[in-house]
C-alpha cells in the first residue's frame, strides 16, 4: 500500500520548487533551462535528487539493452519529468506513467513549464494493483481536474 501521507510531503517540497523555478525564468524557454534551474533550486532546498538517471528495463528477468532517462528522481520516491510545450498529451503522461511502472515508483510529477502558469500533474503508482491514478492537476497553485 502507499504512504500517501509522506509522498504528498514530498511532492508539497518538490512542487515549491517548480513553482520557484516557473517564476524565476518565466515561460517559453527550452527544457533544459528548466532541468538546470530546478537542479540549482533542489540543490538550494537541500532536496535530495539524482538527474538524468539511466535505466534499462528488463524482459523475463533479462536486462535489455533499450535505455530511457529520467529528468529527475526526488527523495528516492518521486519521478519529475519535464516539459515545456504548448500543451501536454497522453504521450507525455504514457512516458511517466511507463517510468513510474518499470522502475515500480509510487509518486511521477509531470511539468510543462511553456504556458503563463506551469501545469503540473501529480500521480500515483499502486504497484500491487498495477494501478496510475491522478493526484490532481494544478496550474498556478489552483487544483483543477485531470481531465483535459
Amino acid at each position: 500500500m502507499i504512504n500517501t501521507s509522506k509522498l504528498k510531503e514530498h511532492i508539497y517540497d518538490v512542487v515549491g520548487a517548480v513553482h520557484n523555478v516557473h517564476k524565476e525564468l518565466g515561460a517559453g524557454l527550452n527544457e533544459s533551462c528548466y532541468q538546470e534551474g530546478l537542479q540549482i533550486e533542489f540543490t538550494q532546498r537541500k532536496i535530495p535528487f539524482q538527474r538524468e538517471i539511466s535505466f534499462h528495463p528488463t524482459y523475463k528477468g533479462l536486462k535489455m539493452k533499450a535505455a530511457f532517462r529520467l529528468d529527475f528522481l526526488c527523495k528516492d520516491d518521486i519521478i519529475v519529468e519535464c516539459k515545456s510545450v504548448p500543451k501536454l498529451t497522453a504521450d507525455h503522461r504514457a512516458q511517466l506513467f511507463n517510468y513510474m511502472r518499470l522502475l515500480k515508483m509510487p509518486c511521477g510529477i509531470i511539468v510543462n513549464f511553456m504556458p503563463q502558469f506551469a501545469e503540473i500533474e501529480r500521480y500515483f503508482y499502486d504497484e500491487e494493483k498495477q494501478l496510475i491514478v491522478p493526484v490532481n492537476r494544478v496550474v498556478h497553485g489552483q487544483q483543477t481536474s485531470n481531465n483535459n
